[in-house]
C-alpha cells in the first residue's frame, strides 16, 4: 500500500539522518592512533641483489602514513573527512583533524629526508616543488659566420 499524499509521517521521527561515525573527538583520535600503530607494524620488503653471486635480499622498509590509508582504516570516505574538517556541526573535531594531518605530513617529510621513502614521490604527494625560473632572450639575433682560409 502506498503512502497517502501530503502525509506528515516524517515529522514523527525522533531524529533525522544517521549518527556521527565517531561520537567524540577523543574516539576519532584513538582510532587514528590505532591506524598509526598498525601502519608502523606493517613493513614492505624492498628487493635488492648483493654479493658476488647477486643473491636476492629483502630489506624491510617503513610504510608512510597516508590520508587515503587512514580513511580506509576508519571506513569513511573523503567527503566525511572533509565534513569533520570543515563543517560547523563537527567543530569539536577540527583540532584532531589538524593534528592528524600534521602527523601524516611530518612522517612523510621526515621519512623522505632520511631516505626511508622515495623523496620524489613524497615531494609530489606533499605538493613540494622546486621551481627554476629560466629566462630566455627572445630577441632574434643574426648568426655571423667568419670564413678562414688556410694558407699553405
Amino acid at each position: 500500500m502506498a503512502a497517502t499524499k501530503n502525509n506528515q509521517w516524517w515529522k514523527l521521527r525522533s531524529k533525522h539522518g544517521r549518527e556521527k561515525l565517531f561520537s567524540s573527538p577523543e574516539m576519532l583520535w584513538l582510532s587514528c592512533v590505532e591506524y598509526f600503530e598498525a601502519t608502523d607494524k606493517r613493513k614492505w620488503n624492498k628487493v635488492d641483489y648483493k654479493g658476488a653471486k647477486n643473491q636476492k635480499v629483502l630489506i624491510p622498509t617503513e610504510t608512510p602514513y597516508t590520508l587515503t590509508g587512514l580513511r580506509i582504516f576508519l571506513d569513511i570516505d573523503n567527503q566525511t573527512w572533509i565534513n569533520y574538517k570543515t563543517k560547523e556541526p563537527y567543530k569539536d573535531f577540527f583540532e584532531v583533524i589538524t593534528r592528524v594531518e600534521e602527523i601524516i605530513y611530518t612522517q612523510k617529510f621526515e621519512g623522505a629526508a632520511v631516505g626511508a621513502f622515495n623523496p620524489n614521490i613524497i615531494a609530489r604527494d606533499l605538493g613540494l616543488i622546486e621551481r627554476k625560473d629560466i629566462k630566455y632572450d627572445t630577441e632574434i639575433k643574426p648568426i655571423e659566420f667568419t670564413i678562414i682560409k688556410n694558407k699553405k
